[in-house]
C-alpha cells in the first residue's frame, strides 16, 4: 500500500548541493551579498539580454509612448476648490416620458433609503464623508434646459433607446457646447421595448457610436435595462451612483470667473397687510442656496435668469441645512448621516430662520416614528387647526358667546364691552395719572439707562447688580402705579373694571425700556468659559484693586479714619470665594499659594481643561490631522484582504532613505525584516498610528511616481528604459499646487465673519439673499419645475452698450437669418431679445452690411445690449415658444453660435449705396450728367468723387450746372458714349437698433411659462394679419428685352476701294431671285389611283377600330368572370373555416367537461 501511495506521488526535484553548478550559485549568491544594492532587476543585473535590436522600432515606440503621455496631459489649472465644496450639481435631461423622475427616485432610494414621492426643485443629499450631490430634473423647455446647462456639473442625459435620439437631446448638447461643456453621462432607457436580442446589441452599438460623434470617444454610456416594479434595477442603479460619487470635474472659464447659486427654496416677506390692500404690489423676496463659482459680494448685481436684473438687499449666511457628515473615520455613513434636503419637494429637516421656522420631514427613521407615534399625528391636527385660522386672536375672542339659561339669549363679549365705554370722568382722570406714572418710571429708567453705559463683557459685577435692581424697580414702580390706582377707586365697582381694563392694559407700556433691561441682564449673567480658563480677567481685577483703592482714599476721614463701606455679609462672602480652589481670578501673592496666571502654573493646568498630549500616538490633535490626510486615500491604497483566499495584502514599504544613520537602522532590525517579508495580521494591529500613515503615504507617493511618470532619473534607475522629458509639465503642476495651497493659506487664520467681510462668501456656504421690489407675479406663477438660477454680475458687466460678436449659422436650421429681425440670444447668464445687424469684414477692416447670413461662414454681428466679456459663447433663437407646428416647422431651434469678439459704445457698420445717373451732353472727354442727384447743394458735397461708367471708363465730378436741378459736369479718361451709365459707389453709416428685452418667462403662470412671445418679425404680423408686401418694380424679376442693335451700313471711301483687290471690293450686284414652285396637275389615270389608295386606308383605319372595340369587351368579360371566381372561391374558404372552428370548439368543450 506504502509502495502504491508512493509511486503515485511525484518525486520532488532536489537541488544540486555540490558540484559545479552549485559552486557557481554560491559564489553568484556571495557576490550579490557583498553588493551596496542586493535588490537589483534583471535588466540591472544583465544589460546586454535587454539591449535594443532594432533602432527603429525603439524610436517607434518612444515616440508612441510619448504621444499617449502628451494626450493625457493638460493644462494644470490653480484648485479653486474650498474645504466644504458645494454639492455637486447633477441635472437629469431629456425629452419627456424617458424616466427621468424614475431615475431620480432610485438615486435618491439608493444613497438615502428614502422615498421621494414628488420630485421637484433640487434636492440635495449626502453621498459620502466628503461629497453632496444635488439632482435637478430639466423639463422640456428651452428656457430651462439654457439655464441648467450653464450650472450644471454632471448631466445625466437619458434617451429611449427604442426610439432614438431626439431632437431636444442634441439641441442640449449644442446649447452646452456654447455655455461650457459640462460632464455628460448619456443612459438609455427602454431597453426591454426590444425583445430580440441580436436586435438590441445592434441597438446599443449604433446609438453608443452617435453619442460619441455628439461628445468625445469613450464617453460614458449607461443601460437601464428595464423596470421592475416600478424602479430600475438595484444593481444598475447603485453602479450609476458609484461613477457619480468619484466622478472629477474641471473648472470652467465662466464659472470660475462669477459666482453663482441654483435656488432651493423660496420664501415672501413681504408685510401681509400691504399685500392684502394692494395684491399686485412689489414683494420682499428671500432666496435660498449654495454659494457656487467665486465668492460672493452683496456689492455686485446678480441676474435672475428668466426675470432680470436686482441688487442684493441682503446677503447673510445661515446654518448648512444638509451638512457633511464628521471627521471621525468610519467605512460608510450612519443612518442618520444620510441627509436629504429638498424644501421644494417637501422633505427636509427643520430649518429655523429669522423669519419663521420650517418644519419638514427627516427621513425614512422620521417616517416611521410618526407612524407609530399617536401623539405625533395629534400635534400634526392641532397645528394644521390653527393654521387653517383665517382671523385673529381678538377677533375670535369679540365672537365669544355665553349663554346663563338654555332659552336665553347669548351675550357676546364684543357687546360686554361696548357696554363698557359709557364710563365716567374719574376713570379718564386715573388714566391720565397712570400715563403720568408710567411716563415718569420711563423717563428715570432711561436716564438710568444713559448713564450706565453699556460696555459689554467688560462691565463689572456692581453694574450688573445696580441693573438688575433698576429693572426690579422698573417693575416695583408699575406695580405701585397700578396699586395707587386700586386704592382711590376701592368704594365704586365701576372702578373696579376700569382697574381690570387698566392692568391688564399696563404690559404694553414701557415694552421697548423692558426688552433692553431683560436683554442687559441675559448678557451680563453669561460667562465666557475662555477668560475663565485662560485667565483673562487679570487685567479687570488690577483695574477693580485700582478703583478699590481710589475709593478707600476717597473715603478716609482726615488721613486718620476710613468709612466702612462694606458690610459684614459681603465681606465674608468674599472670603469665601477666596478659600475655593478656582484662585486664577485673583493676584494673591502668598508664600503658600501658587500664582496661575504665571506661564509655568499655566502650563501644569492646561491639560486638564484641552486636548493634550499624554503619549506621541495619543495626541487627539495627530490623530485628527492623519485622519484627514488618509481619509480620501484609505479606502483605496490601504491594506485589503482577500475575500475568497483570505490573503492578507498589503503595500511594500520602502527601503530607509540614506540620509538616516546607521544607528537607526540597526535599532530597527525587526522593521527591515518585516518590510522585506509580509507582516501578518498580529504585526498590522500592532502597528501604531504613525506608522500606518507613513506607510500609506510611501504607497501613495510610489503610485503619484508611476502615474505622474516621476523623475527622468528614478525611471532610469527603475526600468532602464528611455522616458522624455516631462520637467516643464510637472513645474507647471507644481506652480499651480504651490498657489492653491496658497489661496487655501491666506484666509484660514481669519475668523469667519471677518474673512466673509474681506474675501465674500466663499463657494460652499448656504446663504440667504434677500431683494426688495421684485415684481409679484414672480411669487404668485412660482413653479418648483422651473429652476431658478441667480448669477453674479462683474461691474463691467452691469452696463449696456455695442456688442459686437462672431456668428455662424447653423447647419441644421432651416431658415437664413435676416438682418432687423429680432433675435432671442443667450449670454452669459441673461437670456434677452435684441435686434441684430449682420456685417461682413473686408481687407481694409470695414464692416460691411448684409443683409442676410451667408451659409457656412462666420460673419460678423452687432447688437444692442448688456457689455460681456471677450470670448464668451452665446447662442441665438428665433423663438422659445413650445409650439408644436413652429417646432414641426423648424425641426432645429438653435439658429446660430458664435462669440464675442469686441465691446464699444459705438458701431461702424456701413452699408453700399450707388448713385446711379445718366449723360445729356458730351464734349469729348467732358460730360454733363443728371438724375444723380436733386440738388446742386448735394452735388457740391459730392465734389471730387470718383466716378465710372458701366463700360468702366473712370471719371470725376467737378461743378454743378445750373439745368436742370441736380446735373453736374464730370471729366473721363476717355469720350463716353450717350447710352452710357454712370454710377458713383458711397458708403453710409448703418444705426444699429437700440432694443434690448430680457426674458422674463417666470412671470408667465403655468400654463404659458413656455410660451413667452417677444418682439415678432414683420413676416410674422403680416402673415397673422394677411397682408402682402406691395410690389416695388424695382425689386421684381422681369424678362429682359433688349432692343436690337442696329448698325449703320458700312460706308468704304472710294480711294480706298480702288487700292483694294478685286476679292474684298464690295459687289453692288442684285441678289439672286427665289424661283417659286411649279403646281404638278395629276392626268385621269392618277386621279383614279389616288383615290383608289385613300379609299383602301379609310377602310384599313375602321377596321382597325373595329378590332379595339372588340377587345375591351372580350378583356371586360374576361374579369368579370374571374371577379366571381374569386368570390366564390372566398366563399367556400369561409365555410370551411367556419367548419373548423366548429369541430375545434366542440373538441374544446368536450374536454372541459
Amino acid at each position: 500500500m506504502a509502495d502504491d501511495l508512493g509511486q503515485d506521488k511525484r518525486k520532488q526535484h532536489r537541488a544540486r548541493q555540490s558540484g559545479v553548478k552549485a559552486e557557481k550559485k554560491k559564489d553568484k549568491a556571495k557576490k550579490d551579498a557583498n553588493q551596496k544594492e542586493p535588490e537589483l532587476t534583471a535588466r540591472q543585473r544583465n544589460p546586454k539580454a535587454f539591449a535594443i535590436n532594432s533602432a527603429q522600432r525603439a524610436e517607434r515606440n518612444f515616440r508612441r509612448k510619448e504621444d499617449i503621455t502628451a494626450k493625457k496631459q493638460h493644462i494644470p489649472v490653480v484648485d479653486q476648490t474650498p474645504d466644504e465644496p458645494p454639492p455637486v450639481l447633477i441635472a437629469v435631461v431629456g425629452p419627456p416620458k424617458v424616466g427621468k423622475t424614475t431615475v431620480i427616485k432610485d438615486l435618491i432610494k439608493s444613497f438615502t433609503r428614502t422615498n421621494v414621492t414628488d420630485i421637484k426643485g433640487p434636492i440635495t443629499i449626502v453621498t459620502s464623508k466628503k461629497r453632496r450631490i444635488t439632482l435637478l430634473e430639466c423639463n422640456n423647455d428651452v428656457n430651462s434646459m439654457i439655464d441648467v446647462a450653464k450650472c450644471a456639473d454632471l448631466v445625466l442625459l437619458l434617451c429611449d433607446a427604442s426610439y432614438g435620439f431626439e431632437m431636444e437631446i442634441f439641441e442640449f448638447l449644442n446649447i452646452c457646447q456654447v455655455h461650457g461643456m459640462p460632464k455628460i453621462m448619456g443612459v438609455l432607457t427602454h431597453l426591454d421595448m426590444i425583445k430580440n436580442p441580436k436586435q438590441l446589441r445592434k441597438r446599443k452599438k449604433e446609438l453608443k457610436h452617435r453619442f460619441w460623434t455628439e461628445v468625445y470617444d469613450g464617453a460614458k454610456l449607461f443601460y437601464l435595462s428595464g423596470l421592475l416594479h416600478g424602479e430600475y434595477l438595484r444593481n444598475e442603479i447603485k453602479n450609476l451612483g458609484r461613477f457619480i460619487s468619484v466622478m472629477k470635474f474641471r473648472p470652467l472659464q465662466w464659472r470660475g470667473a462669477h459666482s453663482y447659486l441654483l435656488v432651493d427654496r423660496l420664501e415672501d416677506v413681504t408685510n401681509t397687510d400691504k399685500v392684502r390692500r394692494d395684491p399686485k404690489c412689489d414683494r420682499d423676496v428671500v432666496l435660498y442656496g449654495y454659494v457656487r463659482g467665486v465668492p460672493l459680494k452683496q456689492e455686485h448685481m446678480v441676474h435672475i435668469a428668466g426675470l432680470g436684473d436686482a441688487r442684493i438687499d441682503e446677503l447673510s449666511t445661515i446654518p448648512d441645512p444638509c451638512p457633511l457628515p464628521g471627521t471621525e473615520k468610519k467605512r460608510s455613513l450612519l443612518e442618520k448621516e444620510r441627509l436629504l434636503y429638498a424644501p421644494m419637494s417637501g422633505v427636509g429637516g427643520i430649518v429655523y430662520d429669522k423669519d419663521a421656522v420650517y418644519i419638514e420631514l427627516q427621513g425614512s427613521h422620521s417616517h416611521k416614528e410618526q407612524e407609530q407615534s399617536g401623539e405625533a399625528a395629534e400635534q400634526a391636527e392641532l397645528v394644521s387647526k390653527l393654521i387653517d385660522k383665517k382671523a385673529t386672536i381678538d377677533e375670535q375672542m369679540d365672537q365669544q358667546e355665553f349663554r346663563l339659561f338654555s332659552d336665553a339669549k347669548p351675550i357676546k363679549s364684543k357687546d360686554f364691552k361696548e357696554e363698557q365705554e359709557d364710563s365716567s370722568s374719574d376713570e379718564e382722570d386715573d388714566e391720565g395719572e397712570d400715563s403720568g406714572l408710567d411716563a415718569a418710571a420711563s423717563d428715570e429708567e432711561q436716564d438710568e439707562f444713559n448713564a450706565d453705559d453699556w460696555r459689554g463683557e467688560n462691565s463689572e459685577d456692581e453694574e450688573e447688580q445696580e441693573d438688575d435692581s433698576d429693572a426690579d424697580d422698573s417693575g416695583d414702580e408699575e406695580y405701585q402705579s397700578l396699586g395707587d390706582v386700586q386704592a382711590t377707586n376701592d368704594s365704586d365697582s365701576d372702578d373696579e373694571e376700569a382697574r381690570v381694563l387698566a392692568s391688564n392694559m399696563s404690559w404694553k407700556t414701557n415694552l421697548a425700556q423692558k426688552a433692553r433691561d431683560a436683554f442687559l441682564q441675559r448678557h451680563s449673567e453669561s460667562k465666557n468659559l475662555m477668560r475663565l480658563v485662560y485667565g483673562v480677567y487679570s487685567e479687570r481685577r488690577n483695574q477693580e484693586e485700582e478703583q478699590e483703592a481710589n475709593e478707600d482714599s476717597e473715603e478716609e476721614l482726615g488721613g486718620l479714619f476710613r468709612v466702612t463701606a462694606k458690610k459684614q455679609s459681603q465681606q465674608q462672602k468674599d472670603k469665601d470665594i477666596r478659600d475655593k480652589d478656582e484662585r486664577c481670578f485673583f493676584e494673591y501673592h502668598g508664600d503658600n499659594t501658587r500664582d496661575w496666571l504665571s506661564e509655568e502654573n499655566k502650563g501644569l493646568i492646561k491639560n486638564c481643561f484641552v486636548t493634550g498630549k499624554w503619549k506621541a500616538s495619543e495626541d487627539a490633535e495627530n490623530l485628527l490631522k492623519m485622519d484627514d490626510m488618509s481619509d480620501a486615500e484609505s479606502e483605496v491604497y490601504g491594506d485589503f484582504e482577500d475575500l475568497e483566499t483570505g490573503e492578507q495584502i498589503s503595500g511594500k514599504p520602502k527601503a530607509k532613505d540614506n540620509d538616516e544613520s546607521d544607528e537607526e537602522s540597526a535599532s530597527k532590525p525587526e522593521e527591515l525584516a518585516a518590510g522585506k517579508r509580509k507582516m501578518t495580521r498580529v504585526e498590522e494591529e500592532n502597528l501604531t498610528k504613525a506608522e500606518l500613515m507613513a506607510k500609506k503615504l510611501k504607497l501613495k507617493a510610489k503610485f503619484d511616481a508611476e502615474y505622474d511618470n516621476g523623475e527622468g532619473g528614478q525611471g532610469e534607475e527603475d526600468t532602464g528604459r528611455i522616458t522624455g522629458d516631462h520637467s516643464f509639465y510637472e513645474d507647471l503642476k507644481a506652480d499651480a499646487q504651490r498657489q492653491s495651497e496658497l489661496n487655501k493659506s491666506e484666509f484660514a487664520h481669519l475668523d469667519n465673519e471677518f474673512r466673509i467681510q474681506i474675501e465674500g462668501y466663499r463657494p460652499g456656504l448656504y446663504v440667504r439673499l434677500g431683494f426688495k421690489q421684485l415684481p409679484a407675479e414672480f411669487v404668485e406663477n412660482f413653479d418648483a419645475s422651473y429652476p431658478v438660477l441667480v448669477g453674479a454680475l462683474n461691474m463691467t458687466e452691469e452696463n449696456v452698450g455695442y456688442v459686437n460678436c462672431k456668428v455662424k449659422k447653423h447647419r441644421w436650421y432651416k431658415k437664413i437669418l435676416k438682418t432687423g429681425d429680432p433675435l432671442i440670444i443667450s449670454m452669459g447668464w441673461r437670456r434677452f431679445q435684441t435686434v441684430a445687424i449682420f456685417a461682413k469684414v473686408e481687407d481694409n477692416f470695414r464692416q460691411r452690411y448684409l443683409k442676410y447670413t451667408p451659409n457656412h461662414v462666420t460673419c460678423s454681428m452687432t447688437f444692442w445690449g448688456p457689455i460681456t466679456p471677450q470670448n464668451t459663447g452665446f447662442l441665438a433663437l428665433q423663438t422659445v415658444r413650445q409650439d408644436q407646428e413652429e417646432m414641426r416647422r423648424l425641426g432645429f431651434r438653435i439658429a446660430a453660435t458664435g462669440c464675442v469678439t469686441e465691446l464699444d459704445k459705438s458701431s461702424q457698420i456701413m452699408k453700399k449705396l450707388k448713385l446711379v445717373g445718366h449723360p445729356f451732353k458730351i464734349y469729348k472727354k467732358t460730360a454733363y450728367v443728371k438724375d444723380m442727384f436733386t440738388s446742386s447743394l448735394e452735388v457740391a458735397k459730392f465734389e471730387g468723387a470718383k466716378i465710372k461708367t458701366v463700360s468702366g471708363i473712370r471719371g470725376q465730378i467737378k461743378k454743378a450746372h445750373h439745368t436742370p436741378e441736380g446735373s453736374y459736369r464730370a471729366t473721363f479718361e476717355d469720350k463716353i458714349l450717350i447710352s452710357d451709365i454712370v454710377f458713383c459707389r458711397t458708403w453710409f453709416k448703418v444705426e444699429v437698433p437700440r432694443f434690448y428685452a430680457p426674458i422674463t418667462s417666470l412671470l408667465l403662470p403655468l400654463e404659458q411659462k413656455s410660451q413667452w412671445q417677444g418682439m415678432k418679425t414683420l413676416g410674422q404680423l403680416k402673415r397673422e394679419r394677411a397682408l402682402q408686401n406691395p410690389a416695388q418694380p424695382d425689386s421684381m424679376y422681369t424678362e429682359i428685352v433688349r432692343k436690337e442693335k442696329i448698325f449703320r451700313p458700312l460706308k468704304i471711301p472710294n480711294a480706298l476701294q480702288r487700292a483694294l483687290p478685286y476679292k474684298d471690293k464690295p459687289k453692288f450686284a442684285d441678289p439672286k431671285k427665289v424661283l417659286q414652285r411649279v403646281a404638278v396637275v395629276n392626268s385621269p389615270y392618277e386621279q383614279k389611283v389616288a383615290k383608289m389608295m385613300k379609299m383602301i386606308e379609310t377602310n384599313y383605319k375602321d377596321k382597325r377600330n373595329r378590332e379595339r372595340l372588340d377587345m375591351k369587351k372580350r378583356i371586360k368579360n374576361f374579369r368579370e368572370k374571374m371577379a366571381e371566381q374569386l368570390a366564390s372561391k372566398e366563399r367556400r374558404q369561409k365555410e370551411l373555416r367556419k367548419k373548423v372552428s366548429r369541430a375545434i370548439s366542440k373538441v374544446r368543450g368536450k374536454q372541459t367537461k
